[in-house]
This record gives structure tokens, C-alpha cells and sequence, in this order.
């Protein structure tokens, strides 16, 4: 057995050999992109072919840099989707601001953990910084809390955890949810149509059971019905239960619904409920003059969530949670430990991030964030989200004038959902099997179009009914863009409807 050397440093590179293969990385990640339009929107491979090229073992003796550099060239590149296409629009998966891979770069080069002060006096600054800047484009109060996580599952389990420790009858630190003061549930509430499924998850972390998430009927614009909302709070508190988080919709994952926030904030006040806004999808939109009207009340909310890799394009992963009074968030998480205590302690007005948040260890997320919105500045950033807005209405226009597509709902945000529909089977919709018919047709014109590597679209369910979906979210996207992809569902349609005619016949 040879003995380890305490004399060398394993894990750095000769200084001369990471400049040299630190530009050719360089180089690939702007040969990636220079090919971004045009690659298919998918790898055109199987499961079984992926894990085969990547079951050979651990060699026993390093490998040079340059040769992983260019197995990433050969193996990874080719063989990821490459969300950052201007065709790809599934889930809501931003583009990865050019800019926001170099922060990546210069963030890993610092390794700062970003929990405690002392571990990044700059990355503090910077997290704060950032912090109040999204807080006065929305137009938040800007001495809110906030803290930067993974997205938007961890935003609403860190918003929801301090509504729920800040609204319980007593303080649910030391004993949680099995302490003896606890009668009846705990109950959250978020709307029936649009509701996120994280939230769901939310219950499941908190142990609160997915029973928990009450679901409140839905208008026809998708926002949720305050008044209905209102009634199951005054039903579920007589009954002993303890409603304690209503969660809104700002931006809904499907059709971009902003629910009711002034009108909600009410009801919550005289409830004594906490009122969270999911923005993971749509916060940003707040910061749009000509949507103001939209989001009257948001200031009122206790707690917001964003994903800034979503429509601000940042690289995954980066989400934030902001809190109306930042000290609800140090009373729901903090904790004391002595290697803690002894190592990070705070002095001169610092604040160590691991006593606002849930993660113990944490990636300088802020300084893409920052890079990101200095490199847009204040226009750029409104001049994207109107873009990929207009983008969204201009594809509404070509569902409306198309006899064989099916409009569903009018576009808010950059989100949009709509059905084909043969014309030939209009008005025929509520029958079972015509319904069944066209359900099954939508899926496959997705699936047709996704194996041809035009663009990645993707269904969901709009109040029971199989429709095509589209998320609008990519800097890169333009009209063209939107207008290929749409032709292309029109051809895979009128290729595929053969059963769907038999029906009509």
C-alpha cells in the first residue's frame, strides 16, 4: 500500500494547464451556444443507449483536465436537452443567462458557503443587495427578510414554515406538530385549478399530510374565489381546525393567473391567516408599469417566492423567498450550536443566513443573480418580460384564427394553454369518446413534434381536458420561433386526425 503524501496538493491544477484548458472550456460553452437554434430540442436517444455510454468504471489513475474536457464534448453536451433553446417550451425552464455562466465560474473559484457572515462578508452583501432590489422592482417593502435556496419547492417550505410557526396557537419550535397545546389540523389553502403541486410537497415535508392543502373553488378566469375561500376559513376554524396559510397564485404554472391579492390580503387580516404569493412563475411581471393593476395588494402579502432560473434566465439553480418582517424568519429557523456560536458569530450588524432559511450550507446563488440583473438593468429586464409577453399574444392570435385550434384562455403572462380541436368535431366535446378522441390526439401532436426536434411542447390538464402547453420563458425566443413550432403542431395535427374523422363520420 503506497503511503499518501502530505506534501502535495491533490485537488489544484498547474497554474500554466488551468489557463489553457480554462480557455478551451471557453470555447466550447460559446461553440454550445453559437449551436443552440438549431439543435433538435431533445437527444434522439433511449434511456438504455444513455446508461451505456457511461457505465465504464472509475479508472484507478487520474485524468488530465483536457481530456475531460473533451469527454464532455463527446458524451455530456451531445446527450443533454438543451433547455437553453429558443424552441424549448416545456415546464418553465429558463434560458441560462449567458452572463449568469461566468458568475457560476467566479462564484465556484470563491467556494464561499454562504450560511455565515464571516464564511463571505462579500456574499452577504451581495445576497442582500440583490434582496432589495427585486423587492423595490415588484414593489415590496425593501427591508423585507429574503434568503436564495434551490427554487421554488424550498421557497414555499420556507414561507409556509414561518407562516405556520408565526400562526399557531403556540410556539411549535420544541414540540411541532406533537405538541400536547395542538388540537384539530393544520389546514393550508391554494386554489383547486391552478394550484402548485409543490405546495402539496410542502405538506408532505412538513408532515402535515397532502389532506391538509384545502382546495378552493376556482373562477372562470382560473383565480381563485375569495368569497368560497372565506366561508371554508369561518367553516374549518368552527369545526376545531387551524387554518393558518393561504397560498396565491402570481403566475400559475399553466395559464398565468394572478389571483385577487388585495381581495385576499382582506380575508386573510380579518382571518388572522398568513398570506403567501407563489411567484415562482410570475413574480417578475410585478415590475411591468402596464400590469400594476394586476397585482394591487401584493405589498400586503406575508411572504413571496421567485425562481429566479426561471424567467430571469439565471442558471440552475437559484430560487428566493422574501418575508414582509424579516424577523418572523429568524424566529422560525433560528438555531444554536457551539461550533457555530464559536466559529460564525456575528458582529458589527452582520446576520449569519443560516438563521433566516433551512440549509446549513449554501452556494453563492446571489452572484449570478446580481451579474444577471446589472447586465439586463432596469430597462433590459422589463424590455425581456414585455418580449416573451407579446410572444405569448401573438400565439394566441394563431390559435384563434386557426379553425382547427381551440382557444382557452386569454394569455396574462408568458404561459399559455390551448387545444386542437379538429373542426369537424366543434361542439362535439362533451361526448365521452369524442372527448376522449381528441384528448388522446393532442398528446400525440406533442409527442410528434417533440421526436421531430422542432420544439419541445408539452400538454396538461385545463379543467379536465388534455391540452397543449407552452412556456414562453426564454430570452432567446422570437417570433419566428413561436411561428415554426406552431405550424408544426398544425402539421402533426392534420397528419394524426384519421381516428378523430372516423368519429366525425
Amino acid at each position: 500500500m503506497t503511503r499518501p503524501s502530505i506534501d502535495v496538493r491533490p485537488g489544484d491544477l498547474d497554474l500554466d494547464e488551468f489557463r489553457r484548458v480554462g480557455y478551451q472550456v471557453i470555447d466550447a460553452i460559446a461553440a454550445y451556444h453559437a449551436g443552440l437554434a438549431t439543435r433538435r430540442v431533445i437527444p434522439d436517444v433511449t434511456p438504455a443507449e444513455v446508461a451505456a455510454r457511461f457505465a465504464d468504471p472509475l479508472a484507478a489513475d487520474g485524468e488530465a483536465a483536457a481530456a475531460l474536457l473533451a469527454d464532455w464534448q463527446a458524451r455530456v453536451a451531445p446527450l443533454s436537452t438543451p433547455i437553453g433553446s429558443p424552441r424549448h417550451f416545456a415546464l418553465v425552464n429558463g434560458s441560462g443567462a449567458m452572463i449568469g455562466i461566468l458568475a457560476e465560474a467566479l462564484a465556484a473559484c470563491i467556494n464561499t458557503n454562504g450560511v455565515a457572515w464571516k464564511m463571505g462578508p462579500a456574499a452577504a452583501a451581495v445576497e442582500r443587495q440583490c434582496i432589495r432590489w427585486f423587492a423595490r422592482f415588484i414593489g415590496y417593502p425593501d427591508d423585507c427578510g429574503g434568503v436564495f435556496v434551490s427554487g421554488g419547492t424550498m421557497s414555499n417550505f420556507t414561507a409556509i414554515l414561518t407562516a405556520l410557526r408565526h400562526v399557531a396557537p403556540y410556539d411549535s419550535t420544541p414540540g411541532g406538530l406533537q405538541d400536547a397545546a395542538r388540537s384539530g389540523r393544520f389546514l393550508l389553502y391554494m386554489s383547486d385549478q391552478e394550484g402548485h403541486v409543490s405546495v402539496m410537497r410542502v405538506a408532505d415535508m412538513l408532515n402535515l399530510g397532502r389532506a391538509a392543502v384545502r382546495l378552493v373553488p376556482s373562477r372562470p378566469d382560473f383565480t381563485i374565489d375569495v368569497a368560497a375561500l372565506d366561508r371554508m376559513l369561518v367553516d374549518d376554524r368552527a369545526r376545531g381546525d387551524l387554518p393558518f396559510c393561504v397560498v396565491a397564485q402570481i403566475g400559475s404554472v399553466n395559464v398565468g393567473a394572478i389571483d385577487p391579492l388585495d381581495a385576499l390580503a382582506d380575508v386573510c387580516a380579518r382571518r388572522g391567516v398568513w398570506l403567501h404569493g407563489d411567484g415562482a412563475c410570475g413574480l417578475l411581471a410585478a415590475g411591468l408599469p402596464e400590469l400594476a393593476g394586476r397585482f394591487r395588494g401584493l405589498q400586503r402579502a406575508d411572504s413571496l417566492s421567485l425562481d429566479a432560473h426561471k424567467w430571469l434566465g439565471v442558471p440552475y439553480d437559484c430560487g428566493l423567498v422574501l418575508v414582509r418582517e424579516r424577523e418572523r424568519m429568524r424566529r422560525a429557523f433560528s438555531i444554536t450550536a457551539p461550533y457555530l456560536r464559536s466559529e460564525a458569530a456575528v458582529a458589527d450588524g452582520g446576520s449569519d443566513a443560516l438563521e433566516y432559511g433551512p440549509q446549513m450550507s449554501q452556494a453563492f446563488r446571489a452572484l449570478k443573480v446580481w451579474m444577471v440583473l446589472r447586465h439586463f438593468g432596469l430597462d433590459g429586464l422589463r424590455a425581456m418580460l414585455g418580449k416573451n409577453i407579446a410572444l405569448a399574444r401573438h400565439l394566441h392570435g394563431l390559435v384563434g384564427a386557426h379553425p382547427d385550434f381551440e382557444v382557452l384562455h386569454e394569455p396574462v403572462l408568458y404561459l399559455y394553454c390551448f387545444r386542437y380541436v379538429p373542426r369537424d368535431l366543434r361542439g362535439r366535446d362533451g361526448e365521452p369518446e369524442v372527448t376522449q378522441a381528441i384528448d388522446d390526439l393532442n398528446r400525440q401532436v406533442a409527442e410528434a413534434v417533440l421526436r421531430s426536434g422542432v420544439a419541445f411542447v408539452t400538454t396538461t390538464r385545463i379543467r379536465g381536458r388534455v391540452a397543449l402547453r407552452m412556456s414562453i420563458c426564454s430570452q432567446r425566443t422570437l417570433q419566428d420561433d413561436i411561428d415554426v413550432t406552431f405550424d408544426a403542431l398544425a402539421r402533426e395535427g392534420e397528419a394524426a386526425r384519421g381516428a378523430a374523422r372516423q368519429l366525425a363520420d
